[in-house]
């Protein structure tokens, strides 16, 4: 068995916490470990690390890495980067191309792909269900994962089944689009419909088959190869596995899943799935709750304290907060809508932002200014680069740096400084066995994150010599 975890996606509805750079698959709200990490656990309970292979966009390479590392280091080398995002279709004709050619597929193998977003429990009843897809899988049938409705939820797409049973699953009748109330309550009083959960199971053969018919262009793509694939992947239709193939298909089956499942797609399910107070408030951070009840509070180090509150969700990150009524929060993504029309960093990144040799924060932005805490990990190293908009100062708080200017290089201890004067070529690396921590002043007429131009770097980033 193969495993397939797509982890590309932007999760808007958990804004601000979620972000484009920073997105839900990364978010460590849950016992200390991200979605995308507890999705390569469960994934190692039925395959082995190098049977894993994750999909993501370029964008996110080197966080799924440091997500993963620590988890399963044998899927490293099978980490599948889109050009672009192109929906899921195209992402799982790419893993399949990857999977033909550097993993030894057996085309009578399963596929099982798995968002990176979703909480799943309890394991045993996970594998129970994967067995069951399996049976069907290798039967021929493109299989889906049912989850029995606990409510008339309005945010998922469902799966009628029909009354023919193919092993432990059944023949799906039909798919259908997120509902409207009055249809998701007589969803869930007819006993047929399941919420469609987003997994699927296949063989590379039956999958492939389904491509040639449906989507024959995709087809054409993936069939003339990894490489094939990779070049033409910004060029490919964005469609979605449910609408290009699923939806049309005869030879579908689903099976009802019996474990607990959530998407964490919105405020209101992230409630759901965690614990509560005797209040039942979900409480994370410096939070004083009085009088308050049903409510989520989440921030950070500044007090947030609450008098009479109910059935609201509060969620306060340094630079944004939000506050909505409990029910309200699939609108959640109007406002990132909102931000991005008006170009507003905040639908961007937080004020401390991941790089692959460490992260910094952002402590003061203003006209001509800037000031970052720059965090540098052990062994690890910027960019050879210049900026043409914008000369920086570096002070050392803790740690050992190695800095080039010019053609100049030196050691720079605690409370020692260097200066870099704009369009001279600089980097900074951290020679010793501990964090590197800075604090570097950006003064100039812009100061834009595109202001960069390299010319070596370690991480395999774009370089320019302009």
């Amino acid at each position: 068995m193969k495993i397939m975890i797509l982890a590309g996606g932007s999760g808007t509805r958990l804004w601000p916490l979620s972000r484009r750079a920073n997105p839900k698959q990364f978010l460590k709200q849950f016992n200390g470990e991200s979605l995308l990490q507890k999705a390569v656990r469960r994934a190692l309970t039925v395959a082995k690390g190098e049977d894993i292979l994750i999909v993501t966009n370029s964008t996110y390479e080197f966080q799924v890495k440091n997500h993963v590392r620590n988890v399963a280091p044998e899927a490293l080398k099978n980490i599948v980067l889109e050009p672009e995002g192109r929906n899921t279709a195209p992402a799982i004709a790419l893993g399949m191309a990857w999977i033909r050619e550097k993993m030894n597929e057996d085309s009578d193998e399963m596929i099982l792909v798995m968002p990176s977003d979703h909480l799943i429990s309890p394991i045993s009843l996970f594998q129970s269900a994967v067995r069951d897809a399996e049976e069907a899988a290798q039967a021929g049938m493109l299989v889906t994962f049912g989850i029995q409705p606990g409510k008339p939820e309005t945010g998922y797409g469902y799966v009628q089944r029909s009354e023919e049973r193919i092993g432990k699953a059944w023949r799906v009748k039909r798919f259908v689009e997120k509902p409207d109330l009055r249809m998701a309550e007589a969803y869930l009083k007819s006993g047929d419909y399941l919420w469609n959960s987003g997994m699927f199971a296949f063989t590379m053969a039956a999958m492939s088959a389904a491509f040639k018919t449906f989507i024959p262009e995709l087809w054409k793509v993936m069939d003339k190869g990894l490489e094939n694939t990779l070049s033409s992947f910004s060029g490919l239709t964005a469609d979605s596995i449910d609408y290009g193939v699923m939806e049309k298909s005869d030879n579908v089956v689903v099976v009802p899943a019996e474990f607990q499942w959530s998407d964490v797609g919105s405020w209101d399910s992230f409630y759901g799935v965690l614990g509560k107070d005797t209040a039942s408030n979900v409480v994370h951070g410096n939070v004083l709750p009085v009088d308050t009840e049903n409510c989520l509070i989440l921030g950070g180090e500044r007090l947030i304290a609450t008098v009479g509150l109910k059935d609201l969700l509060i969620v306060e990150t340094p630079d944004a907060v939000l506050i909505a009524g409990k029910g309200e929060t699939q609108k959640v993504k109007t406002i990132v809508e909102a931000l991005k029309a008006e170009k507003r960093p905040e639908v961007e990144e937080h004020v401390t932002v991941e790089r692959p040799w460490g992260s910094y924060t952002v402590l003061e932005n203003r006209p001509g200014y800037k000031i970052k805490q720059i965090v540098v990990e052990a062994g690890e190293k910027l960019s050879l680069q210049l900026h043409h908009q914008r000369s920086e100062h570096w002070v050392v708080t803790a740690g050992t740096a190695r800095v080039r200017v010019g053609d100049d290089e030196k050691i720079l201890h605690v409370n020692q400084g260097v200066f870099v004067p704009m369009e001279t070529l600089h980097r900074l690396e951290n020679p010793g066995k501990i964090p590197l921590e800075m604090v570097e002043v950006q003064v100039g007429e812009y100061l834009g994150e595109d202001d960069i131009v390299r010319f070596d770097d370690v991480y395999g980033r774009n370089t320019s010599t302009e």
